[in-house]
């Protein structure tokens, strides 16, 4: 029973509580903030209950106070739904951790639609937006367990300001990344066949990394390339090597397009084509389960097979 529990993946969110839990015990200046989501059970609660705060749902007021922890010496983790994190706190976010950079690193839990039957009032589609014109803050969208918890374990050595977005309760195993490499670094899932694509897939989160991971498989003409850090700077260092890879890129992304990392990397690539597959501009009003929101939204497999079938045959179309 103990060796069954032991090989359960984790989701995101609970890797996380896990991950910050197991730092705390090596370094004392980590603190962990929650926005009244914790639940009853919170492994670092347990095991650190001095360092454990529940500030409730003041959200804006949470990153105030860990602006002055962060002032202290200590290095706080702020843990809330990323919807209140990116547009409720997003004044405090911009000035103590864009324009002061004080060394906070927000865990955006149930980004994207991933909170299902929540509804629009929790899910935040425009995140990325939000954090991203805001200079000097990392932002993160790990995919699957692992990758978690070495940003986790990246955020806590670094001195800079993070937002780490992560879903609710999906379980995945993250691609295979090198022990001694970075996340920071682009992760080439499939070359296609080592030469130039006549298409790229760019993969951001978990639920776009494993479509992404899916079309490949069937397709190894395909490139795929999985992006872990997507602030300006982490697009910026990408931009060489992606231009290296393919002429036309579609990237994957629970987001809106407007403000997207596609949105930058148009900007960065002027000469490549960048297409996006996205979750619409209307309002996500369904209720249900994660994947039933995203196919309400156009976001799923078989729009994503459409949308690539085509650019394929506009691809042949041009060349010819």
């Amino acid at each position: 029973m103990e060796g069954e529990l032991a090989m359960t993946t984790l989701s995101g969110r609970d890797a996380y509580k896990d991950e910050l839990s197991k730092l705390a015990h090596a370094d004392e200046r980590i603190i962990c903030m929650e926005a009244d989501l914790g639940g009853k059970n919170h492994p670092f609660q347990k095991q650190h209950p001095d360092r454990f705060y529940n500030v409730g749902i003041a959200e804006l007021a949470g990153i105030d106070m860990a602006a002055g922890l962060a002032e202290a010496g200590y290095v706080p983790f702020f843990s809330t739904f990323a919807s209140f994190a990116a547009l409720r706190a997003s004044e405090s976010i911009k000035l103590a951790m864009g324009y002061m950079g004080k060394n906070i690193k927000v865990v955006a839990a149930y980004g994207g639609v991933s909170g299902g039957w929540f509804g629009t009032t929790h899910h935040t589609l425009e995140d990325i937006a939000v954090i991203q014109s805001f200079q000097n803050i990392r932002i993160a969208s790990p995919h699957g367990e692992e990758e978690t918890r070495r940003v986790i374990r990246e955020a806590a050595a670094s001195q800079e300001p993070y937002y780490i977005r992560l879903s609710r309760n999906d379980t995945f195993v993250s691609l295979g990344r090198p022990e001694e490499a970075s996340c920071r670094e682009l992760l080439l899932q499939n070359s296609a066949g080592g030469g130039r694509s006549s298409l790229c897939l760019i993969s951001v989160g978990e639920q776009a990394t494993e479509l992404c991971k899916t079309i490949v498989e069937g397709n190894p003409s395909i490139a795929h390339v999985h992006l872990c850090y997507i602030d300006v700077d982490s697009l910026k260092s990408y931009s060489t090597m992606l231009a290296a890879i393919a002429d036309r890129f579609l990237v994957v992304e629970e987001h809106r397009a407007t403000g997207g990392t596609a949105s930058y990397l148009a900007l960065l690539l002027p000469q490549h084509e960048i297409h996006v597959h996205h979750c619409g501009e209307h309002w996500p009003v369904y209720g249900g389960s994660h994947t039933e929101v995203l196919e309400y939204l156009g976001f799923g497999l078989e729009p994503l097979r459409k949308q690539i079938s085509q650019l394929e045959e506009a691809g042949v179309a041009h060349d010819l």
